[in-house]
């Protein structure tokens, strides 16, 4: 019977133990979740972007998501509300990226200010426009989930 081990000569290596991932802190869970939301915020705003400069018309089931984004209320000072959300779900994400108090709470300020104004047109979709668009209510369920999550990571403890 032959050995399955044949002597080289060489020196035996000891193969390498896995190695174990350091543990995910709570805020890194919380900076993972607000990536993933701000992700999600960004294609919902890019898609709404996209159609506003393409001038067709979303698809919807609300019946309502062209009415809104043909309001008056779609553009604040001739830019359309749709690039204005692109642009802070960017800066959240970027926000993500700066170390310490300073980065969680610019990331929770941003985030406040888009909820915040994402309440007030939902309030221009029910009262005023008196039109749904399921692509705005998506975007400000995406965002009032990121103040949520945003705030709490502000507040824990380093």
């Amino acid at each position: 019977m032959l050995s399955a081990r044949r002597s080289t000569g060489c020196r035996a290596v000891a193969a390498a133990e896995p190695t174990q991932a350091a543990p995910v802190s709570d805020r890194d869970r919380l900076t993972l979740a607000i990536a993933a939301l701000a992700v999600v915020g960004l294609a919902i705003a890019g898609y709404l972007t996209y159609v506003h400069y393409s001038d067709i018309e979303p698809v919807c089931t609300t019946g309502g998501c062209a009415k809104v984004q043909g309001s008056e209320y779609a553009e604040l000072g001739g830019v359309p509300v749709a690039l204005i959300g692109l642009l802070g779900y960017v800066s959240i994400l970027v926000s993500l990226a700066i170390p310490g108090e300073t980065g969680r709470a610019a990331t929770a300020l941003m985030a406040l200010v888009g909820f915040g104004y994402s309440a007030y047109l939902t309030y221009l979709e029910l009262s005023v426009i008196d039109a749904i668009c399921q692509w705005c209510v998506g975007s400000a369920i995406v965002m009032t989930a990121i103040a949520a999550v945003a705030v709490v990571r502000l507040l824990r403890a380093p």
